[in-house]
């Protein structure tokens, strides 16, 4: 019996363990700042948040990707302001990501807005929308292919998305994250992303993103830490063109779950 005791203990302590940082909310917030060529410098601020609909649990993967690694269904928004120049941009929108139980299958949904209000009072409003349905063949591994659509009063259209997520461990017990996703019709968007983890709470990483349609092309470096499993601070510089107009982007972003 004293044995039996002793046994049951030791399963609660590793299953306390195990689930001491689940987390089943994260807000976070980010401030940004453009130095272009030509032009004068403008600024951002942005606010976010993701309710998860069961507690993720972050056992030992890296902190940035428990949320992913777990296959956490969950609803986000995120709102942000940019000033361009003289005229403003406001954006935000909605979305969610649905892990289908007992399934390898995926599926997310967003909706947003984009209104641009220029220095000489006229505006612009914008409609975005997107779907996706996804497959994971193995563990870490998210293949997912969709639609990404605007509308606003001058065009409307609506082209197809493709894209791929694999977090994986190397050899040396390091962890990366590999990302790569691509639109294709109107809009021929393409987007790069790697991270690679020092530990389970910080990583660096390299990312990059082309869009013809605003003729925007932007190399960014970055890095996360978590000072906590609560609490983690990111800061991410860009390189890019928008145009003939070459630009530097520098931004941070502190996010808390709980």
């Amino acid at each position: 019996m004293k044995k039996l005791a002793i046994a049951s203990a030791l399963f609660s302590v590793v299953a306390m363990t195990g689930t001491a940082h689940a987390y089943q909310a994260e807000v976070g917030a980010s401030a940004g700042l453009i130095d272009p060529d030509n032009g004068s410098s403008s600024g951002s601020f942005g606010v976010d948040g993701t309710y998860y609909f069961n507690p993720v649990q972050t056992r030992n993967a890296p902190l940035a990707e428990a949320a992913f690694l777990d296959r956490a269904s969950n609803v986000n928004a995120h709102y942000a302001y940019n000033e361009v120049g003289d005229d403003e941009v406001n954006n935000y929108g909605v979305g969610a990501e649905y892990f289908v139980p007992n399934s390898d299958f995926y599926l997310s949904g967003n909706i947003g807005r984009q209104d641009v209000k220029f220095k000489n009072g006229a505006d612009f409003d914008t409609t975005l929308y997107s779907a996706e349905v996804g497959y994971l063949p193995a563990p870490g591994f998210l293949v997912a292919a969709g639609l990404k659509g605007y509308d606003n009063d001058h065009d409307d259209g609506v082209d197809p998305t493709i894209r791929a997520k694999y977090v994986t461990q190397l050899s040396n017990g390091k962890d990366i994250n590999l990302e790569a996703g691509a639109s294709f019709g109107d809009l021929d968007e393409y987007n790069l992303a790697a991270d690679y983890f020092i530990d389970k709470s910080f990583s660096v990483g390299a990312d990059y993103y082309s869009n013809d349609l605003n003729d925007v092309n932007e190399f960014g470096v970055n890095a996360r830490k978590f000072f906590t499993p609560q609490v983690s601070l990111e800061g991410r510089v860009g390189f890019g063109e928008v145009g003939n107009n070459d630009y530097n982007k520098f931004g941070v972003a502190a996010k808390y779950r709980f």
